[in-house]
């Protein structure tokens, strides 16, 4: 089941692999997520000393839930994954200047869980190209839509 979606992900960058990792999150925000408070739009994935870290989640926070606490809206979050995934993320962001975005946030046996891509950045053109299909299948699916409601 999905939280949040980063679409804006997909529009401006090439997605090449796609990987699931867990995030480490405080009681306050696990309840603003399920009330739906989280953003991902401006989000990254950065790597440091070895370790993923989610920079620009913003999960804004409930005043029922946080009173004892001062709640971080854009907190740093650290991702979970297996070293050995970690160490080939390494690899390919410094050699062949891929980035880690995230795409989406969703639970998976109720803890909530981050897609993460390993991404190229697209030149200007491309996400012209990608309009343009996008404006295609959406007349497409009007001109089938006209067609079959024509037939009856």
């Amino acid at each position: 089941m999905s939280i949040a979606e980063n679409r804006r992900a997909r529009y401006d960058y090439h997605i090449e692999e796609q990987f699931e990792a867990g995030v480490v999150l405080s009681g306050w925000e696990i309840k603003a997520i399920r009330a739906g408070q989280v953003q991902l739009t401006d989000g990254y994935v950065l790597i440091k000393d070895g370790e993923l870290f989610l920079i620009g989640c913003r999960i804004n926070a409930l005043r029922s839930a946080s009173t004892h606490v001062t709640p971080e809206a854009d907190r740093t979050k650290k991702l979970l994954m297996h070293k050995a995934e970690i160490k080939r993320l390494v690899g390919k962001v410094e050699q062949r200047g891929f980035t880690l975005v995230p795409l989406n946030l969703h639970y998976k046996g109720g803890r909530v869980k981050a897609d993460i891509a390993l991404a190229k950045g697209k030149a200007q053109h491309d996400k012209r190209e990608t309009e343009k299909k996008r404006d295609w299948e959406r007349e497409k699916g009007q001109l089938m839509r006209h067609k079959v409601s024509n037939k009856s």
